[in-house]
């Protein structure tokens, strides 16, 4: 791999910004969103267990009945693609034992010589203390998601808009999520900014390096 030019990633960073108004008339192409879902699938996790399931919502009414729980904010409704980030409501066993079937299938072996491996992973999220609060643990590995995807977006000269203000359980209702043992963690719409919005060009407004950054 050839990495890029550090000024290439500043300029990209600098040039995205939390979309207030997308483009409903303009569409990401098939072949710079199938490099962006597999961002998505190529995101780190803890322990790599990928407690997660990303929905994309491209159906117009889906979109629009979604809209009320959102807060009307139109990013839902106008951008091209729209990504629910979701997790596991609980991690159980059968989680951890769908994972060690999936390293055993990609880099050979059995799952019976990962089991040192799967013991601490279930003394942890599941028996352990963390497996009380793992919807939460879920939801932070998401941001994981999410930031990875954004800055692919950026890189890519794809807008997004990271969005907390949402109804959770409305969203998971309409979605139809718990019965798939599921919860909506967090929103991500992208797509192209309107050319007339008049908040893409205003500077970012970020505290000075010296004051954000503490070398030890």
């Amino acid at each position: 791999m050839t990495p890029i030019p550090a000024s290439q990633l500043l300029e990209a960073l600098q040039w995205r910004y939390a979309t207030k108004v997308f483009d409903p008339n303009k569409k990401i192409p098939a072949d710079t969103w199938d490099a962006l879902e597999e961002s998505l699938v190529l995101t780190p996790s803890s322990y790599g267990l990928q407690p997660w399931k990303f929905l994309v919502i491209t159906a117009s009414a889906l979109r629009e009945s979604l809209l009320p729980h959102a807060y009307r904010q139109r990013q839902v409704a106008d951008c091209s693609h729209l990504v629910v980030m979701t997790v596991k409501s609980k991690i159980c066993e059968a989680d951890i034992d769908r994972f060690m079937h999936r390293i055993a299938e990609v880099r050979g072996g059995t799952p019976d010589a990962l089991a040192g491996f799967k013991r601490l992973v279930l003394g942890d999220v599941v028996h352990g203390e963390r497996g009380q609060w793992a919807r939460e643990w879920a939801i932070r590995q998401a941001y994981i998601a999410l930031g990875q995807f954004m800055a692919a977006c950026a890189l890519l000269g794809v807008d997004t808009c990271p969005m907390e203000g949402f109804v959770e359980e409305k969203f998971d209702e309409v979605l139809g999520l718990a019965e798939h043992g599921l919860t909506t963690a967090v929103l991500c719409p992208a797509g192209y900014r309107l050319e007339t919005d008049r908040y893409a060009g205003l500077p970012k407004v970020r505290f000075k390096p010296e004051d954000m950054i503490e070398r030890r």
